[in-house]
Formats: structure tokens, C-alpha cells, sequence
């Protein structure tokens, strides 16, 4: 039976792979149980030192000639913030400077809202921030940043503006269902 769960055009492409990296053993099984419910295929590692050697950026499993690391093709990365040793801001660091990798997608998940923390991740190329917990939503939106002719482009900057814009209340802004739509 077919998946319908993926958008008509992706249903025979192979399945998005994500590298999920946070230290919450609760909170990756939540991810990998999602993500893995919405077709993607999931690794899941404990903290960002596995993660790079995962990736093939730690210092003795360094190979510069191929774009696959450790065998792995991976679509995106999906880190926590928050983990002991090395936070997802220092993993995305490392990934966008690595030219064989730089180009995978990051995104960074947080329970807590910091609005510095956002918009430097953001600037220095996270596809996106999300809140934690992670949901459908959330996931689905996910699909977009690896199949970028589905979605619009973002620069850094465009993204900043947009976070520091975020109320510092967390709460959504809340319009009229139908504001700035002409009725004829």
C-alpha cells in the first residue's frame, strides 16, 4: 500500500534521512517515533561529540574526499540546543564550516525561548528553531528544507528580522480568521 503520508511526488523518492542529536533519551524517542510515523528514516545519537563522529568531523575519523560520511547520505540534522559538552549552536558551527556537509540541513529545537539564542543560530544558518515539543506540524514543515523547490528560501538576515519581531509573551499573534481578505 502506498504512503500517503508523503506528498504525491515524493512517495517512490527514498525517505528523507535526519540525524536527530539530543541528550534526552525521552526526547529522542519521542523525535525518532514522529519522524519515523511521517516516513522519514531516523539515526539518533546522544550528544554532539557523536554526532561529528557520526558525521565524520571528529578529529581521528576525518575524511575529506567523501560527501557520505560513515556510509550515512543524511538529509538534515535535528539537534537540541541544550546538551552537555557540545550545544547544538557549537554542532551547527561545525557542520556549516565543513564543506563536504555544509550544505545538509540544521535544524535547532529548544524547550526554552531565548530570542539572542534564536537569531544567532539562525544567522549563522540554521534552516529553522523550533520549540520543543517537537510536533506534526513541526515534522511536516521539516520536509520542505530538503526539498527546497517546495519551499521558499530564507536568507540569515530575512530570518533575524522575523525572530526579533517574535513577542516576548510566546504567545501567537492572534488575528481575525479572515483579516486583509476583500469580500466582493
Amino acid at each position: 500500500m502506498a504512503d500517503l503520508s508523503a506528498p504525491p511526488d515524493d512517495r517512490n523518492a527514498s525517505p528523507i534521512h535526519v540525524l536527530v542529536v539530543d541528550d534526552c533519551w525521552v526526547d529522542r524517542k519521542i523525535v525518532d517515533k514522529l519522524l519515523k510515523t511521517s516516513s522519514f528514516k531516523v539515526t539518533t545519537v546522544e550528544s554532539g561529540k557523536k554526532a561529528m563522529e557520526v558525521l565524520g568531523l571528529s578529529e581521528e575519523k576525518v575524511d575529506h574526499s567523501s560527501p557520505i560520511v560513515n556510509g550515512q547520505n543524511f538529509n538534515m540534522v535535528l539537534t537540541d540546543y541544550c546538551m552537555p559538552e557540545m550545544n547544538g549552536h557549537d554542532l551547527l558551527v561545525a557542520i556549516k564550516k565543513d564543506s563536504r556537509i555544509k550544505s545538509i540541513p540544521v535544524v535547532i529545537m529548544s524547550s526554552e525561548y531565548n530570542a539572542s539564542r534564536i537569531s544567532r543560530c539562525l544567522t549563522d544558518g540554521a534552516q529553522e528553531f523550533i520549540q520543543k515539543p517537537l510536533k506534526i506540524k513541526d515534522v511536516q514543515r521539516l520536509r520542505n528544507y530538503v526539498n527546497p523547490a517546495s519551499a521558499t528560501t530564507k536568507t540569515g538576515t530575512k530570518r533575524k528580522v522575523l525572530v526579533d519581531q517574535i513577542p516576548e509573551s510566546n504567545e501567537a499573534e492572534r488575528r481575525p480568521p479572515f483579516a486583509g481578505v476583500a469580500v466582493g
